[in-house]
């Protein structure tokens, strides 16, 4: 497969948004949606699925997106998450990203089979971040915010590396999770998390001398 074009976007009227979001599957930290219109004529080269581009490649994208587009982002932070599960916070966070834009875009294409409930025209599409080049600049966009945040975050709460993990279920992140007990930005509905809590609150049994 071809890096993304705008083959699937010609079709639409202008301005068009691509939509993608960054953060459902760790552990920890909020779910961040970006909104991307871009301006066809001009646009950093490069722009691809933000998974298949390394940090320096993605930061530079992404500064010069940052210059060369209109950008919006949403955020669902960790108490959201647990309020309404991770997929309605996924939605709610690609709502807002479309809200922060300022305008109200022609037509929003998003990343996966299925677009949040508005009103505005959508369409999904499966794979968006690698076919789409307004879809994977949102990636970019999202991926870059949300890393920026853990990486802060991991300042107030060492150990957990989510300075490189991004707070994804890699097996340090485990292992300080059992060994540190959660933080407040751990998703305390997501599987692990409970267990970890669970074992914690689990009674110590002595054997009878």
């Amino acid at each position: 497969m071809g890096k993304p074009c705008f083959k699937l976007e010609r079709d639409h009227p202008m301005p068009l948004a691509g939509v993608d979001e960054a953060g459902c599957a760790p552990l920890a930290g909020p779910v961040v949606a970006a909104a991307v219109v871009l301006d066809r004529e001009r646009f950093p080269r490069g722009i691809d699925d933000s998974k298949k581009l390394d940090l320096d490649t993605r930061e530079a994208i992404y500064s010069r997106l940052m210059k060369q587009a209109r950008c919006g982002v949403g955020i669902c932070t960790v108490e959201e998450i647990d309020q309404l599960n991770i997929y309605w916070a996924r939605m709610l966070a690609m709502i807002r990203a479309v809200e922060a834009l300022g305008f109200e875009p022609a037509m929003v294409l998003v990343d996966g089979n299925r677009c949040p409930k508005w009103e505005r025209p959508s369409v999904a599409i499966v794979a968006g971040d690698a076919k789409c080049r307004s879809i994977a600049a949102a990636s970019i966009v999202a991926k870059v915010t949300r890393d920026r945040m853990m990486a802060q975050y991991a300042e107030t709460h060492p150990g957990y590396g989510w300075e490189s993990n991004r707070g994804y279920p890699t097996p340090d992140h485990r292992r300080a999770l059992r060994e540190l007990g959660p933080t407040p930005l751990h998703r305390r509905s997501f599987g692990l998390v409970r267990e970890v809590i669970a074992a914690a609150t689990q009674p110590t049994l002595f054997a009878a001398e």
